[in-house]
């Protein structure tokens, strides 16, 4: 059965409306597209707008420093020389004789007393030259003895029993000299003390002047330090200058030493070759913790008065240079270089570029160039040597 034929209105109709149905869609999608890039335009220009006013309200907040002048007050201040630390008394134990190191009754740094045995030497033929002396001490006895018999019956001049007696004298002295021979034998301490190295044992042939070991009295110990002849002259010019705390004394490790020591002897004469001249110090050991031979530090403490003194938070540094902010009546800072004369614990002593009235900016220093105009607040300068942390970063 064959289809019926669409009649030809309904096919123009028909395509007519799908036209315009693509003419709507176009129209649509047209209109979408332009209200987006209106709504995207508009979002960044609101961003825009509100960054700039952000960056005005930024520029319109301004920073405030602090500011405040020199601290002028007496301070002591710290002079630190290397030295080299002795004991009171330090010996060298030797042989006075040559034999065989037939005991050791002691061992490396032990504490002795004065007279404790430390040694005793073999020496060969001792008690026979004791014998023998003592023999000829007789035999010459007899011999004056004869003498002055015949000299009294005038059988011989008084010029031979003279000899006589001289010849006992010598024997005597002989006799005593080979006891004393066999006492050296027995090697005690001189004094109490602390014992060095045993370099020798048992065994060992020791000859005349061999070193057995040494000893040393720590009760106190001997600091030697030198200084320079500035220092020198002040200390003998200016004693009032050097406070009466006494003298630290700095160990290796970088501890304090408890005791206080006091200055005992000056050298007589300075070094040609270094300027300097030798002090000795003297300290007390109680816990005998010092020993012969340790390197320290003595630190002596200077009164400086009238020192003008700025906080190390308001320095910074530029080629090996010191500068502070100065600030002048037109709140314009200005950079200042500054001579430092001492450090000690947050802060410098000035002495040069910076004088007691002039005021200087404590904070914020990162932050400035020479000739900027600041707003700034001022603090007393005991407040300000209390600031060692910056307040701006």
């Amino acid at each position: 059965m064959k289809s019926k034929a669409l009649p030809p209105s309904f096919l123009y109709r028909t395509m007519q409306q799908a036209v315009y149905q693509d003419i709507r869609s176009t129209k649509t999608l047209f209109l979408t597209m332009k209200m987006k890039q209106f709504l995207l335009s508009a979002l960044c220009a609101g961003l825009l707008t509100m960054t700039a006013c952000q960056k005005k309200t930024e520029q319109q907040v301004e920073t405030t420093y602090t500011a405040t002048t020199p601290l002028v007050d007496s301070i002591d201040l710290p002079k630190d020389y290397a030295a080299n630390i002795n004991s009171l008394r330090n010996v060298e134990i030797r042989s006075q004789q040559k034999g065989l190191l037939q005991a050791v009754y002691v061992s490396e740094g032990q504490y002795v007393k004065a007279g404790q045995p430390l040694f005793r030497i073999a020496a060969v033929g001792v008690d026979e030259e004791i014998a023998k002396a003592k023999a000829e001490v007789e035999q010459t006895r007899i011999d004056l003895e004869n003498v002055s018999k015949l000299a009294d019956n005038k059988v011989v001049s008084v010029n031979a029993k003279r000899m006589a007696a001289a010849k006992l004298r010598s024997a005597e002295a002989d006799y005593q000299l080979a006891v004393k021979r066999k006492r050296l034998s027995l090697i005690k301490a001189p004094f109490s003390g602390i014992l060095g190295r045993i370099p020798l044992k048992v065994g060992s042939l020791v000859d005349d002047g061999d070193l057995l070991t040494s000893l040393s009295d720590n009760r106190k110990v001997m600091v030697y330090f030198n200084i320079s002849e500035t220092d020198y002259l002040d200390y003998r010019l200016h004693p009032e200058r050097y406070t009466e705390s006494g003298l630290q004394l700095v160990l290796a490790n970088g501890d304090v030493f408890g005791a206080q020591g006091r200055i005992v002897d000056l050298g007589g004469q300075f070094d040609a070759s270094t300027g300097t001249i030798a002090m000795r110090a003297e300290f007390a050991n109680p816990n005998n913790l010092l020993r012969n031979g340790e390197m320290g530090t003595v630190r002596l403490m200077v009164k400086k008065r009238n020192a003008v003194m700025i906080p190390q938070v308001a320095v910074f540094e530029e080629q090996d240079r010191k500068y502070v902010f100065v600030v002048d009546k037109q709140r314009r800072v200005h950079q200042r270089a500054v001579t430092i004369g001492a450090e000690f614990s947050g802060g410098y002593v000035v002495n040069g570029g910076l004088s007691a009235g002039e005021r200087y900016l404590v904070d914020g220093i990162q932050k400035l160039n020479d000739g900027d105009v600041v707003r700034f607040k001022t603090v007393d300068p005991h407040t300000a040597m209390k600031m060692n942390q910056l307040s701006a970063d």
